[in-house]
């Protein structure tokens, strides 16, 4: 099964790369934006199991490594 961890940024924290890419699109003439977040996605290949087991397993390696709780979100997505 496939699996896709989303890492975001939280909200409350700055993004001085996100903040760089909005002004370099501005210098290339795209308007319009207003702002820019960067982030992360994750994919990683499972064996099939219980669903619930899974993303219970996902969230710990999440927790654990692929995000920052202290200054990263992040959604789980499980594949079919």
């Amino acid at each position: 099964m496939k699996a896709t961890v989303i890492v975001r940024l939280k909200r409350e924290v700055l993004d001085p790369q996100g903040d760089a890419v909005r002004r370099a699109l501005g210098t290339m003439g795209f308007t319009g934006v207003g702002g820019v977040r960067i982030g992360k996605i994750v994919e990683i290949e499972l064996a099939a199991g219980d669903r619930a087991a899974l993303q219970e397993k996902l969230a710990k390696m999440a927790d654990e490594l692929l995000a920052n709780p202290v200054i990263e979100d992040y959604e789980i997505v499980l594949g079919s």
